[in-house]
Parts: C-alpha cells; structure tokens; sequence
C-alpha cells in the first residue's frame, strides 16, 4: 500500500494545482469506499477554497476557508490525479474535486480501501488523527522517544515501529529497510533495544523515508505518483524482496520469513 513517502510525494505533487482554487463541485461516483462517504459531503464543500495540501501520518489534509477540513486516505490502492475536467473517468474513479481553474483532483482506488472524511473544527481531533504518535520526520520523534516507546514492549521490534500509536508511516518495506540501516534484526524484542540501539534506528527511519520522499517513494504494483511517474527508491532497496540475492553489505544471502503475516526480510550477518 502506499506508505508515508508516497503519500507526501501525492501531496507535493497535488498542492500546486489545488491550493487557493475553489471546488465547484465535489462527484461522489462510489461512495462505497472504507467507510461510506456521507450523502451531505458534496453540498458541505460545494464553493469552498482549498488553503493547502497538509499530511499526518498516511493522511491527506485538506483545510478549507470554511472551517472545515477534507481527510483522505489512499488505502492499499488509491491514488490521485489532477486532471482536465473534462478527462473521461476510468474504471476505478470514484471522485472528482472539480476545480475553479478547470481541472479536477480525481480519487482512483480499485480496492476501495481509501476513504473521505470531513472534520470540522480542529482536524487533529478527529478520532482518525488523534491517536497517532509523533511524524517520524518531525522534531518529536529521536531516539530517545523510540527508546522510551519500547520500554517494557515483548513485541518484535519491526512490529513496534509498524505501530502508528508508536511511530506513524513506517511501513512494511521502510521498516525492513530501517532495521537493516540500523543493524537490528526484525524478530528481536523491542524491550531489549539499547539507548544506542534506538538512536541507530530512530536515525534510519528518519534516512529511509527522507530518501524514499526526495526519490519519489516506492514503485508498487497499484502506486504512481500524483504525475503519473513511478516512484524509483525500489532501485535502492537493500533487503525487501531481495530473498536469497546477496547481501549488497557482507554478500551473504538475504533471508525472507514471515512475520506478523507480512514479509520480513534481513541479513543474518550485518544485524544482530
């Protein structure tokens, strides 16, 4: 699914084209989506100016003129598109933010696991929002937030950091990756991480995600970017989905199980 670094590569790539432009018409073409999207939506937003494009963990934010804000999430398979609004709509197009300047932000999500929400008032007091922990690129996370959040913890360390009430947007490829930087093996308790340990770790997650957002994220299977373009930060993966191949560190092979029923992939040798 689209993790941080593709979401924020979605909101640059989107904020040009929305910031300051009225909808003129929200189109709800599937309101299936995760949660259903609400009848009232399109006439609470019709005539409304988008101030910015914001992100909170996976989330899209939209602040509006009127007080309110848009939440949208790209779930395993959604994806964004600034568009003529006159573009004819493909399979999967379940949205379209129709712009004063012409064009439309259009919502594409074959899996129909993305969802819109509007919140009034303060946005981070949305039940969706409030609980999350700190932006792993912001100035609340170190390693000493990351060792305090492990304390006590049984459960295996890449499974800690997947957690967004402990570490927001570090998901599976970005974990595998971090744990690798670090030298810290994905099945170890994160209660047993050292102050040192953590500042290591809490270092390659904030140095993953910044290359993977500066490259343009991850290329997956259902992802492009808000320009139609792959990300390329596969082309500099050091363990995911490189079973068996040799370790770009010592050579040795990649191992590959599973964990928490997602991949995990590490070298034997460079992590402990």
């Amino acid at each position: 699914m689209p993790e941080l670094p593709e979401v924020e590569t979605t909101r640059r790539g989107v904020e040009p084209h929305v910031a300051g432009r009225r909808i003129v018409q929200l189109s709800v073409h599937e309101p299936r989506l995760r949660w259903p999207v609400p009848a009232e939506l399109s006439s609470q937003v019709a005539g409304a100016r988008i101030e910015r494009a914001e992100r909170r963990a996976k989330y899209l934010l939209f602040p509006l003129d009127t007080g309110g804000t848009l939440l949208l999430h790209l779930g395993m398979s959604g994806s964004l598109r600034v568009l003529p609004a006159d573009t004819p709509r493909r399979l999967h197009d379940h949205l379209d933010f129709r712009l004063d300047s012409g064009q439309t932000l259009r919502f594409n999500d074959p899996r129909r696991f993305g969802s819109l929400h509007y919140a009034l008032g303060d946005a981070q007091a949305h039940p969706l929002l409030s609980r999350l922990a700190p932006e792993p690129l912001g100035p609340d996370f170190d390693g000493e937030y990351l060792w305090r959040a492990t304390r006590g913890r049984r459960v295996s360390i890449k499974q800690l950091i997947m957690d967004s009430h402990r570490v927001v947007g570090v998901g599976n490829i970005y974990a595998s990756e971090a744990l690798y930087r670090a030298g810290i093996r994905p099945r170890r308790q994160a209660r047993g991480l050292s102050h040192a340990e953590a500042d290591r770790l809490a270092g390659a997650i904030r140095e993953v995600l910044a290359l993977a957002v500066e490259v343009g994220g991850t290329t997956l299977r259902d992802y492009v970017g808000a320009d139609g373009s792959p990300g390329y930060f596969r082309q500099q993966l050091f363990v995911y989905e490189r079973g068996g191949e040799p370790c770009r560190g010592c050579g040795q092979p990649v191992r590959h199980a599973v964990q928490g029923q997602r991949s995990t992939y590490w070298c034997a040798l460079c992590q402990h």
